[in-house]
């Protein structure tokens, strides 16, 4: 028999063509691209899903700019957790001329997608170093887990606070969906702001997940959670983080 390469195998079964380990080789380059810098401007989107075309034009407007150390992707980049969801939304996304990193979403743990993402990007808890920046990437989609599983994670909160801590003087958190959202574990929402507010230098917290740019003071202590729209709107956020303090900018494509 001939014409094997037509066989199409059960869109959950994990087969992985191409890179993997993508978050751990990124993380590589953005610490070593941006040692020493005390200037950080980084992006953050989220929710590609089903919107290709839309998350290949901001792959292309993101290509026009010089001045973006590196992306953070909030998560969502499958709709169903089809691993062909996870391949080509990878395929995109490598296209960037800068390194990016993937959170996790609520529609990456359907089906497969948590084994799919694994394979990927790599865990769902995740931290780099950028200049003395640490930024702790976080799996919060606890709804998706039915309570069999510790997330948000406190015990991988509790090693942040202190792992490589000579290095960092300043905190930005990150995850898909923030507190009091549909999908987080609201039953420890306060705990889990306690320990956000313990990292040295917390300056804010992103997340995605509501389709909808907003931003908001969660907990009413100066302490801001940005969210960033879905891909479909065409819209990114990017931050400057500086010695002084930081800055906030919503760009449309």
């Amino acid at each position: 028999m001939s014409g094997c390469e037509m066989i199409d195998y059960h869109p959950y079964d994990v087969r992985i063509n191409g890179e993997t380990d993508v978050n751990a080789h990124n993380i590589a380059e953005i610490e070593q691209k941006c040692k020493d810098k005390t200037t950080i401007k980084f992006v953050t989107m989220g929710d590609s899903q089903r919107w290709y075309d839309e998350t290949l034009d901001f792959v292309g407007e993101m290509n026009k700019r010089d001045d973006i150390d590196f992306v953070i992707h909030g998560g969502d980049m499958s709709d169903f957790g089809v691993t062909d969801e996870f391949l080509w939304q990878r395929d995109i996304m490598n296209k960037l001329h800068v390194p990016y990193v993937t959170l996790i979403g609520n529609h990456d743990c359907l089906g497969t997608g948590e084994e799919t993402y694994r394979a990927v990007f790599g865990d769902p808890n995740f931290s780099f170093i950028a200049g003395r920046i640490k930024f702790v990437c976080l799996n919060t989609n606890a709804m998706e887990f039915d309570y069999s599983r510790p997330i948000p994670d406190f015990t991988f909160l509790e090693k942040e606070l202190t792992d490589r801590k000579d290095e960092f003087d300043k905190t930005v958190v990150s995850m898909h969906v923030r507190p009091y959202a549909d999908q987080f574990n609201n039953n420890v929402a306060r705990v889990f702001h306690r320990y956000v507010t313990e990292f040295p230098g917390i300056q804010f917290c992103t997340a995605a997940h509501e389709h909808h740019v907003f931003e908001e003071n969660l907990f009413e202590d100066g302490i801001m959670y940005y969210m960033s729209d879905c891909m479909k709107n065409r819209n990114y956020y990017v931050f400057t983080i500086t010695p002084d303090g930081y800055e906030r900018e919503v760009v449309y494509f």
